[in-house]
């Protein structure tokens, strides 16, 4: 047995929660039913109303969220294995993770924009690799090729700035890594979508597309910011926001370069994208549907069945049976005006 969400287990511990609010629930009703009479008193007056009913449906309720909770982690088990043949393209994200990417021209910044985008990216990849190389002054294979998008994901969240030691961005040397990183002699089916804000520092961004295009890498820009230029926020140790300045005390503004990006896209059969409110990546993604997709080979498929109606299902069963539990129960004895 296996379970799709195993992070709702946490929600059992609400059991306790649960308990401890009956217990307090209850007491407080005793408290404030001793304000008018006795226990026994009231237990004689009110004999259709006992405490045995009232914890049979709090134990009905609390099976119930637990049986709600196992729908939830979604419980897997019966194996079904099929062959499948896979085909799709080689991606590889190269991100942008230098200072720059911190300002807050893009809601909540750049870099977190540009992870999310992504994110949804992996989302709606169907048989394709994707890869994830992040860059600043220099590059590094973030996650190399695969078909594990959860995987992909899990390296993505964990990119943060300050992960490249040298400072600056070089778009360059990001292509140059990224070519590598596909580890194929075929001259077709790679893709490499770079995410920057253009500021390349080394000026020979276009002479690596250049290569990467002899290659049969095809790359796809995406500019991120403003033509406009912004501060770069940078967090201090108080937690007060302050803006990056040179050694002259100036602030140091950050603006996007489309001009590199689209030459780079140009020179590798590319195209060039200026973000907005997304980063056009569903875009990219349709010229991707358009290519022709290569061969990644065969092999067994293991699926497993989804449980979770049973869980489900019995829940709601509970559920319902507390609904109809009364908290009184009619009685026939008439009351004769006085107890023996």
């Amino acid at each position: 047995m296996r379970f799709g969400n195993p992070e709702y287990f946490l929600l059992l511990f609400l059991i306790l929660l649960f308990i401890g609010f009956f217990i307090w629930a209850y007491q407080q009703k005793k408290t404030a039913l001793q304000r008018f009479a006795s226990l026994n008193l009231i237990k004689k007056l009110t004999p259709s109303s006992g405490f045995g009913r009232q914890i049979t449906r709090w134990t009905l309720f609390c099976f119930f969220f637990v049986f709600l909770v196992l729908s939830l982690v979604r419980p897997q088990f019966g194996v079904k294995m099929e062959m499948v043949e896979r085909k799709g393209i080689d991606i590889i994200v190269a991100l942008d993770i230098s200072q720059s990417m911190l300002a807050q021209d893009i809601t909540p910044n750049r870099l977190d924009r540009a992870k999310h985008e992504i994110s949804k990216l992996i989302d709606m990849l169907k048989g394709d690799r994707i890869g994830i190389v992040v860059f600043a002054g220099e590059s590094y294979v973030q996650c190399p090729l695969t078909l594990d998008y959860g995987t992909a994901k899990m390296f993505l969240n964990a990119v943060t700035v300050g992960w490249v030691g040298i400072e600056g961005t070089s778009i360059s040397d990001a292509i140059k890594k990224s070519t590598e990183a596909f580890h194929s002699k075929s001259k077709k089916h790679k893709v490499l979508i770079v995410i920057s804000d253009g500021e390349e520092h080394e000026g020979k961004a276009v002479e690596a597309a250049k290569a990467a295009a002899k290659e049969g890498v095809i790359v796809h820009t995406i500019g991120v910011g403003s033509e406009n230029g912004v501060p770069i926020p940078i967090s201090s140790g108080n937690r007060n926001i302050v803006y990056k300045k040179d050694k002259q005390g100036n602030l140091v503004m950050t603006k996007l370069n489309p001009v590199t990006l689209e030459k780079v896209a140009l020179e590798s059969n590319g195209k060039y994208f200026h973000a907005q409110s997304n980063l056009e990546l569903s875009r990219i993604l349709g010229e991707i549907a358009r290519m022709e997709k290569k061969d990644l080979g065969s092999g067994k498929l293991v699926t497993y069945e989804e449980r979770y109606q049973i869980f489900l299902f019995i829940a709601l069963f509970l559920l319902l049976i507390e609904f109809f539990i009364p908290e009184r129960v009619k009685q026939k004895k008439e009351w004769k005006g006085r107890f023996e």
